[in-house]
C-alpha cells in the first residue's frame, strides 16, 4: 500500500472522532469576509467570499461556480431555479496529489466549495458530483433548492475527476474509494466550518446526490451513519459484487443496440431483456454514443484494468465479437477472484445506519431501475433494514432531467420528487413523521410530486 493511500485511510478514525489537522485561515474576498475570519479544518487552501446571492442566479453573474460542471443535468424547458439567498462561500481544497481538476486555475484534485447563507435554519446538507464532474455539479438542482429552505450546503469534487479517473490510486478500486473518504471529510470539516461561522453546530446533516453521488449517499448512510441524520439518493449507481451490478449491465446493451440499429430480428428483445425498459427507446441512442460505453470503460479500468492488458480503458465502440480487451464482450461472471474481490471493496451492502429515501425513474435508461434502485432495495431489506428505508419509483422519470426533452410524451422531470423526498427526510428525521411506505409514484405533474406522500 502507497504511502499516499495509506495517509487516506488513516482519516477514518480521524473522521469519526472529528479530529482532523489545524486549519488554514480564509484569504478573504469581499465585505464582511475578513472580521467573520472562515476557515475549514484540514484544507490546504480556502478563499470565503460574500455574496449578495449562493444560487446560481447570483454565482454565475459573479464567477462563483462554473457551469461546465452541472450543464446537461437539469431540464431545460419550464424551470425557474430558487434565487435570491445571500450568504458566504468558502471555495478551496484538502491536500491531495492529484491534478485532474482544473476549477480556478489550481489543477489540484480534493476541490470542495462549501456555502452558508445568512438566513440558516440549522441544518447542512452535503453532496459529491454525479459521473466525472466536479463540485459545483450539483449548483442547480440540489445546492439552489437547499439554500432557499435556509440550509448550509457543501460539496466535493470526490477527488478525483474526469474521464482518466482510474490513475488515481495504486491498485484496483482506490479512486473510488477515495470518493467516500473524501465525501466524509468535508462532512465534518462543513459541519465545523458552520459551528466557527454560525456559532453552533449544524444540528441536522443530510447526504444526498445524483447518480454516482447517490451511489455514495447510500454508501456514506451504510458505513458513516454517525455523521449523518439520513440521506436521499437519487437514480443511485448500483456498485455490488454479486450480479447484477453496473459491469454486467452494460455490455449486453453495447452488444443489442447495434444489432437493433441495423435492425437484426431479437435485438429489440434483447435490450429488453438486459432489462432496458419499454418507453425509453427513444433515450437508447443517446446512451450509446455518450454514456454506456465510456461509463462502461472507465468503471470496469477501475476495478478490472487487467482486463485490456497495457491498454487503458479499452477501445471505445469496438464491435462484438472483438474478444479479449473489448468492453462490449466483457462478461464479468468470467472474470477472475480477484476482479470480484476488488469490486467487493466499494461493494454496496444494504446496512443503513439511518434513514434513507431513495428515489429511481422507471424510464432511467443508464441504469435500469430493474437492475438498480429495485436491487437496492432488496438489500436493504434483506440487510434488516427497510425500516429505515424509503423507496419510491418514479413513473416516467429518467437518469437526468434534461434528458425528457428526447420524448416529452412519456419523460417526465425528476427535480419536483427530489424535493419532495428531501422535504420528507426532513420531516422524519426532525420531526418523526415518517413518510409514506415506498411505493410507485405517478407521474410528477410540474413542480408536484409524490414521493414521500
Amino acid at each position: 500500500m502507497s504511502r499516499r493511500w495509506r495517509s487516506l485511510v488513516a482519516l477514518v478514525p480521524a473522521l469519526l472522532t472529528v479530529a482532523l489537522v489545524p486549519a488554514v485561515q480564509a484569504d478573504a474576498a469581499g465585505r464582511g469576509c475578513q472580521s467573520d475570519r472562515p476557515w475549514v479544518p484540514g484544507a490546504e487552501r480556502l478563499v470565503a467570499s460574500c455574496l449578495a446571492d449562493l444560487t446560481t442566479a447570483g454565482t454565475v453573474a459573479s464567477g462563483h461556480t462554473n457551469p461546465l460542471d452541472y450543464g446537461g443535468l437539469q431540464a431545460t424547458l419550464g424551470v425557474v431555479n430558487p434565487s435570491g439567498v445571500p450568504g458566504v462561500q468558502l471555495d478551496g481544497y484538502f491536500p491531495d496529489s492529484s491534478t485532474t481538476n482544473t476549477n480556478h486555475g489550481w489543477n489540484h484534485d480534493s476541490q470542495f466549495v462549501i456555502r452558508l447563507p445568512e438566513h440558516w435554519n440549522g441544518g447542512l446538507v452535503v453532496a459529491g458530483p454525479p459521473g466525472i464532474r466536479r463540485q459545483y455539479a450539483n449548483d442547480q438542482i440540489i445546492s439552489d433548492q437547499v439554500l432557499a429552505k435556509g440550509f448550509a450546503y457543501a460539496a466535493t469534487d470526490k477527488g478525483n475527476t474526469g474521464p482518466q479517473l482510474y490513475r488515481d490510486g495504486d491498485k484496483p478500486g482506490d479512486a473510488i474509494m477515495e470518493w467516500h473518504l473524501r465525501v466524509a471529510q468535508l462532512t465534518v470539516a462543513a459541519k465545523l466550518a458552520a459551528a466557527k461561522h454560525y456559532g453552533r453546530a449544524p444540528s441536522h446533516t443530510y447526504a444526498a446526490g445524483l447518480s454516482a453521488a447517490g451511489y455514495l449517499v447510500r454508501w456514506q448512510i451504510e458505513h458513516f451513519p454517525q455523521l449523518y441524520s439520513g440521506g436521499v439518493d437519487w437514480n443511485g449507481l448500483m456498485i455490488n459484487k454479486e450480479e447484477p451490478n453496473l459491469l454486467s449491465n452494460l455490455p449486453p446493451a453495447l452488444r443489442a443496440y447495434p444489432r437493433l440499429d441495423r435492425k437484426e430480428p431479437g435485438a429489440l428483445e434483447a435490450m429488453y431483456a438486459a432489462g432496458y425498459p419499454a418507453g425509453s427507446e427513444k433515450l437508447w441512442p443517446i446512451n450509446y454514443q455518450t454514456q454506456w460505453d465510456s461509463l462502461q470503460r472507465v468503471i470496469r479500468e477501475e476495478l478490472d484494468p487487467e482486463y485490456d492488458g497495457a491498454t487503458e480503458a479499452g477501445t471505445p465502440f469496438c464491435p462484438e465479437g472483438t474478444g479479449a480487451g473489448c468492453d462490449t464482450d466483457y462478461d464479468y461472471a468470467t472474470r477472475p477472484q480477484q476482479v470480484h474481490d476488488a469490486v467487493g471493496r466499494v461493494s454496496l451492502n444494504g446496512r443503513i445506519g439511518k434513514p434513507l429515501i431513495s428515489i429511481q425513474g422507471t424510464l432511467d435508461a443508464l441504469l435500469p431501475i430493474t437492475r438498480s434502485g429495485d436491487v437496492y432495495d432488496r438489500m436493504v431489506t434483506d440487510a434488516g433494514r427497510a425500516d429505515l428505508h424509503r423507496y419510491y419509483r418514479i413513473t416516467g422519470g429518467t437518469h437526468v432531467d434534461a434528458l425528457v426533452a428526447a420524448d416529452t410524451s412519456r419523460l417526465r422531470p425528476m427535480q419536483s420528487c427530489f424535493v419532495t423526498a428531501f422535504d420528507a427526510l426532513v420531516s422524519w428525521t426532525r420531526n418523526g413523521v415518517v413518510p409514506a411506505p415506498s411505493h410507485t409514484s405517478p407521474e410528477p405533474v410540474g413542480d408536484s410530486c409524490s414521493a414521500g406522500q
